[in-house]
């Protein structure tokens, strides 16, 4: 009886098509999540009008970067592999310098690769921190230790947290566990585009809504804006995701995305409780402190 051996393209055929076969199990396999990048979301849509733009910059850069590591690993390891030393060789290797086409290709291909991320990441920032469509509503938001207010410019209303400052509110309450219920919440209407308009009262804060994959930091003495329109209704959790103080853990919020309708509904509440007109900046620490010294040297 003879046996006959298998060649070595027979081989590296079965190789290929094993891992043709991984690769396409891998894929077909990726959950929802994966396919997003482990980002936030839904199933049943976008949350915002740049959920989709945001998601492919985040998984394409990933994409990019496991493609260049697997290359860099593997041109690492092959060179290490290949040119080891081997036993009985004690011969000089070929001394390689001054080689200008290789020396072009290293300082090219890296050159390429950068303008390319760059034209991307370029592209959809311009996007995402556009502000020159006209907005539906208009929101101004102060981050405050340790908490939020919201002014509704378009409707002339506004709701506000507890700010650390009223110690007297706050007997018994600093460092519980807090509720969705007692959190601020903040209405958006869905469909529609709003601006936001971000300040601080007191020390850096940063607005920050994971459901929409964004956030922008609040600086005190600067303003800065930033447009989204809300495509998912649903109630959404923000949060503070910059250090500020003792309690920044819980200088949490809602945001609540609701029909025309009910958001409409809801201004007429807060009209109705009399929170009407504006939370201006003198309830700011750095305004009321100034307030205080002209007190003081008027006296």
């Amino acid at each position: 009886m003879s046996s006959q051996k298998p060649t070595n393209s027979t081989t590296r055929r079965g190789r290929l098509l094993g891992l043709t076969a991984i690769v396409a199990l891998s894929i077909a396999g990726c959950s929802p999540e994966a396919k997003r990048g482990y980002m936030p979301g839904y199933e049943d849509g976008p949350v915002t009008n740049m959920t989709d733009r945001i998601t492919n910059l985040w998984v394409g850069s990933w994409v990019v970067a496991l493609i260049i590591g697997i290359l860099v690993w593997g041109l690492t390891i092959w060179c290490i592999v290949a040119y080891r030393k081997r036993r009985g060789d004690n011969q000089l290797p070929v001394q390689t310098r001054y080689h200008l086409p290789l020396e072009i290709l290293y300082t090219a291909v890296p050159v390429v690769m950068v303008g390319v991320l760059f034209f991307y990441t370029q592209r959809d920032m311009t996007a995402i921190r556009d502000t020159s469509a006209e907005p539906a509503v208009e929101i101004e938001v102060y981050g405050k230790q340790w908490s939020w207010d919201f002014n509704y410019l378009t409707d002339d209303v506004y709701d506000y947290g507890i700010h650390a400052e009223n110690v007297g509110e706050l007997e018994g309450s600093l460092g519980a566990p807090g509720t969705h219920e007692t959190f601020p919440t903040l209405y958006l209407p869905v469909g529609e585009p709003v601006e936001f308009t971000l300040k601080s009262r007191d020390v850096i804060h940063s607005f920050w809504i994971p459901a929409f994959l964004d956030k922008m930091d609040m600086v005190p003495g600067r303003v800065n804006t930033w447009q989204v329109t809300p495509l998912r209704e649903g109630i959404y959790a923000g949060k503070c995701a910059e250090l500020c103080g003792e309690f920044h853990s819980g200088m949490l919020f809602n945001v609540a995305v609701v029909s025309r309708e009910e958001y409409d509904a809801h201004m007429e509440e807060l009209r109705a409780e009399g929170n009407t007109g504006r939370l201006d900046d003198s309830y700011s620490r750095l305004q009321a402190n100034d307030s205080d010294s002209a007190e003081g040297s008027d006296n």
